[in-house]
């Protein structure tokens, strides 16, 4: 009987470069630091950094994100999404964890880590006023 081996993880990095502009989806199963400009969707199994010359214009589904430059449009990360001082995101933003650094701007609608129906209802002992 034939072992299949699992694949380790070897943080490859897909670079794409500063003065490269891509029109259309990319999919990779690596990481990816993107300093281009990319008018479509971005997936990916591993991290995204979109850096500080960076702008993406569609949506980016990942594990986890760092965010230095400009996304518009829809970001989905399954763990950690960290929007640095001179990030500018303008969308809709679906995490599990947010870190935001003073300076970052974000406009548009936040989702994250929370299940529906976890709303904490209020004490039935204290009356408001």
């Amino acid at each position: 009987m034939a072992k299949i081996a699992e694949a380790e993880n070897t943080n490859k990095i897909n670079l794409i470069g500063v003065g490269t502009t891509i029109e259309g989806n990319i999919t990779s199963s690596e990481n990816i630091r993107f300093d281009g400009v990319l008018i479509g969707n971005l997936s990916t199994k591993g991290k995204v950094f979109v850096g500080q010359s960076g702008k993406v214009s569609g949506e980016i589904r990942c594990k986890n994100c760092e965010v230095e430059g400009v996304v518009e449009g829809k970001v989905v990360v399954e763990e950690l999404l960290s929007l640095r001082s001179m990030s500018r995101i303008y969308g809709e933003i679906k995490t599990n964890k947010l870190a935001i650094e003073p300076g970052a701007i974000f406009t548009g609608k936040c989702d994250m880590g929370g299940k529906k129906g976890t709303i904490i209802e209020p004490d039935p002992g204290k009356e408001s006023k």
